[in-house]
């Protein structure tokens, strides 16, 4: 029997502990012809971009079925626990924190290298698997292929606001410590953190105005 294990605005996920079934929700504000092309496209694309990181062997679930017609999308289930309550039981242990984070930022520079974006990078969207002791990336229902700076760099500033929005009392050493591995494995590392420092300067001006 499934357990649905999260309900937001975009899908339904449930889980037989093997598996993870994600539903996209039919939006009512939306006209229907209009909304089941959308979801459709959606879990075309997603199921499109597990499939390219799976060929590339990167941590994230791989696709077991997609009914395009139903907008069902059924993936792996990652045992393990997410990474925002990692981080959580672990803020006293900054040993344990940073490691992670330098982590991330490796497979952030892996992900970017494949010229994919995220789009939402959260501790929630990422689980440290319960027996590889690695980080592996989930929910790629926002994510898109590029080659730009830019999208790089504000893939970087999404976590970054994530970090201080769940976990400000560690955020700044957090997030350097996922620019330190973003810099070891990204070849535009120098590029993408230049133009991610523009970016913060427009979100401050942004507020200030």
């Amino acid at each position: 029997m499934k357990k649905i294990i999260s309900q937001g605005a975009e899908a339904i996920l449930s889980t037989d502990g093997k598996t993870v079934t994600k539903d996209r929700v039919t939006k009512s504000y939306r006209h229907p012809a209009l909304d089941g092309r959308l979801r459709k496209t959606r879990t075309r694309h997603e199921a499109k971009i597990l499939g390219m990181l799976m060929q590339s062997r990167f941590p994230a679930p791989q696709v077991t079925s997609v009914d395009e017609e139903k907008m069902v999308l059924q993936i792996e289930h990652i045992p393990g626990a997410l990474i925002k309550q990692v981080l959580d039981s672990n803020e006293k242990d900054s040993s344990v924190c940073l490691r992670i984070c330098k982590e991330i930022g490796e497979k952030v520079a892996w992900l970017h290298s494949l010229e994919v974006i995220h789009h939402d990078l959260t501790t929630s969207n990422m689980i440290l698997h319960e027996k590889k002791k690695e980080v592996f990336f989930i929910d790629f229902g926002l994510s898109f292929i590029s080659k730009k700076i830019e999208d790089k760099a504000v893939d970087l500033h999404l976590l970054l606001h994530a970090l201080q929005s769940k976990h400000y009392r560690i955020a700044d050493a957090c997030f350097a410590e996922v620019l330190a591995g973003y810099s070891e494995k990204s070849k535009q590392a120098e590029a993408v953190i230049e133009r991610l420092h523009l970016v913060e300067k427009r979100g401050r001006y942004k507020q200030g105005s």
